[in-house]
């Protein structure tokens, strides 16, 4: 069965590429021009990802991603010609998966696309992961560069886990710190960057090019690999 991609666009043009990208990639396509249509189509076609836009004539993109996360989990991407970081930040805040600015590359949204549904997938504790010399054993918090154990702090290994059960996804210096620090930490963004200095000094064979723990400049990190 073909996976089911959901457009909530209201330029017709974008609608009509996005269709041909996704068709071409097999995926069976749905499409909503509005706020209230998209909201309506998501709980009836059950997709398995949404290409949203942000800006609607009957309400904002960021509002409807808040409706939906109270009822589903479905990976979203948001699509926008805004290319502020406070538009970027506030919709991943909201619950999307990845921010792609128009216009963009097929491939690259495709790209996106896969990542954000792999990250969907329940990772269950057994699970090892390599990357790039890199491998790490979720059950026995086991890390290894090149069969040579890594030693982690726990809130290094704690930063470490996030990053790679959320792959590919853009996470903002706020779900981070949340994530790890609790709730009240969320504007000591100073923790997250002497953090990530010190686990891309253990586990990126160049840390000052690092290739595994990206930086979205003024938005957060993402963890530029994928499981085998």
């Amino acid at each position: 069965m073909k996976p089911v991609a959901l457009i909530i666009d209201d330029e017709v043009q974008i609608r009509r590429l996005l269709r041909v990208v996704l068709e071409s990639a097999e995926y069976s396509v749905h499409e909503a021009e509005t706020a209230t249509q998209g909201l309506t189509e998501a709980a009836t076609c059950r997709p398995d990802a949404i290409l949203l836009d942000l800006g609607f004539p009957d309400g904002d993109g960021v509002n409807v991603l808040r409706r939906l996360r109270e009822w589903s989990q479905v990976p979203v991407i948001v699509l926008s010609v805004r290319d502020d970081e406070e538009g970027k930040v506030a919709a991943l805040d909201a619950g999307a998966d990845d921010y792609v600015t128009k216009p963009f590359s097929s491939a690259e949204l495709l790209a996106r696309l896969r990542a954000a549904q792999r990250k969907t997938r329940p990772l269950p504790e057994e699970t090892v992961f390599s990357f790039d010399g890199l491998k790490v054993d979720l059950a026995s918090r086991q890390v290894k560069r090149n069969g040579r154990e890594i030693k982690l702090t726990g809130t290094e290994y704690a930063l470490l886990r996030l990053f790679i059960t959320h792959a590919g996804r853009v996470l903002t210096h706020r779900q981070i710190l949340r994530e790890i620090w609790g709730p009240k930490s969320e504007e000591h963004r100073q923790y997250l960057r002497v953090y990530v200095t010190h686990l891309r000094q253990k586990i990126e064979l160049d840390p000052s090019g690092p290739k595994l723990i990206k930086t979205e400049p003024g938005i957060g990190y993402r963890f530029q690999a994928g499981s085998t």
